[in-house]
């Protein structure tokens, strides 16, 4: 294919290591146009999605590559469906088994489907249901194991070798890795002038397919991995010169909480991911809702990583795909970083004010919310702060604010007439 991305700039590498050894030309373009052909059979057209706020926010140009809308709701289709596809007749029929945190498990169990051979997966307890439910729908065996994923990993390998089964890697695969990277081709065909492309990092399969692929096309094309701050397994690896694993995770992105990433395609991303960006739950947590209110799309959390990095990269009068990997989310998970969002945002907000236990206080406090336009969400009178009720009881305010200049505003107008509000923990 023709180069003819321009050049992404000259924006520093945070955490690549330039003495980093090229590794074997295992994943060529030849196998990247077969994949590309393979896994057409099964996915969904993900066209780019230009987005007006956030190439505000940046001063660049910014699209989403919006793979939460590809079928079984993430990316992992592509590396599931080729893998298999490239299984001899006896390693199909044997059964396939893998590990994932869901977005793999529902990959292998669509493409397991389609080829009409059995499948377990074992999925970490701490999976969302909705991941779960989707993917015994497809018609596989789930099994439960593990707190994270490398837990769940370890039981799978040992069901294999048992039964016999043939274990499909959800990310330290070549062969799956060549199957995800096949976004990139269709991120190139359509945006030939791309500059840079975000991609998340759990294990590492997405972001090894992608910046090889992406190299391989035009070198001059920048790509950034980003992980979760709980679980930058591969920034830990890349430093240190070998695959390390982390003690342990803590991360809402569920679907990157990995804690060794992948051995074999390792040397793939330390050769072509030019720099790291590690992304806090809270930043997380307010790009979800910017994402629904902005695009009215749901992306899981581990899918927004590439976006949530865009504030510490320098886009400014580039071109910047956001690869948003999945949208895998039940309702529950969606409605609690919602309220945390709006908390963030100071959309909602708690206040505690102290007020004489008279009639009319409570009254008159509401008229000075209701004349700065803050909607009261819930009140909570506490008559036995202090021993004299007469000198004071707390009133605990629960508002609706515009963000975070209303809310100042709100809060000067209490002060105004007497009022001392100070801030509390919302919760709601």
């Amino acid at each position: 294919m023709e180069k003819r991305a321009k050049s992404a700039g000259k924006a520093k590498s945070t955490a690549k290591t330039k003495s980093a050894a090229k590794p074997k030309n295992e994943m060529t373009l030849e196998r990247f146009e077969q994949a590309c052909d393979r896994v057409s059979e099964v996915t969904q057209e993900t066209k780019l999605v230009y987005s007006d706020y956030f190439s505000a926010m940046t001063k660049g140009k910014v699209w989403l590559k919006p793979e939460n809308m590809q079928r079984t709701g993430a990316y992992k289709v592509r590396g599931a469906y080729y893998k298999i596809s490239t299984m001899s007749e006896e390693e199909r029929k044997r059964g396939l088994i893998t590990a994932s945190a869901g977005n793999h498990a529902q990959g292998v169990a669509y493409a397991a489907k389609a080829y009409k051979v059995p499948a377990t997966i074992v999925m970490p307890t701490t999976t969302p249901l909705i991941k779960v439910n989707r993917t015994k729908a497809l018609g596989a065996k789930v099994i439960l194991k593990g707190d994270v994923y490398d837990e769940a990993c370890a039981y799978a390998l040992e069901l294999a070798e048992e039964k016999g089964l043939t274990f499909v890697h959800p990310f330290d695969d070549l062969t799956v890795a060549t199957g995800q990277g096949t976004i990139a081709m269709e991120i190139i065909k359509e945006l030939p002038t791309v500059d840079m492309i975000l991609v998340p990092i759990g294990g590492g399969g997405l972001a090894c397919g992608v910046s090889t692929l992406a190299k391989l096309l035009n070198p001059k094309i920048r790509v950034i991995g980003v992980e979760p701050e709980g679980a930058a397994c591969m920034q830990a690896s890349v430093k240190r010169g070998h695959v390390v694993t982390l003690p342990s995770v803590s991360t809402i992105a569920d679907g990157t909480a990995v804690k060794t990433p992948g051995e074999k395609i390792f040397p793939y991303v330390k050769a072509n991911i030019d720099q790291f960006v590690s992304v806090p739950d809270e930043d997380l947590v307010v790009t979800f809702l910017d994402m629904v209110e902005n695009h009215k799309m749901v992306v899981e959390n581990s899918g927004l990583l590439s976006v949530a990095a865009l504030k510490q990269v320098d886009c400014a009068r580039k071109k910047v795909v956001c690869i948003l990997s999945g949208g895998n989310m039940d309702v529950i998970t969606m409605s609690s970083v919602v309220q945390q969002g709006l908390i963030r945002r100071d959309r909602i907000f708690t206040v505690s004010v102290l007020l004489p236990d008279r009639p009319g206080e409570l009254q008159h406090v509401a008229e000075i919310i209701a004349k700065e336009r803050g909607n009261v969400i819930k009140l909570e009178h506490n008559q036995f702060v202090s021993i004299n009720r007469n000198a004071a009881v707390e009133l605990r305010i629960t508002l609706e604010a515009f963000g975070t200049d209303h809310k100042d505003q709100i809060l000067a107008a209490l002060e105004s007439k007497g009022y001392l509000p100070k801030i509390v923990r919302t919760i709601i």
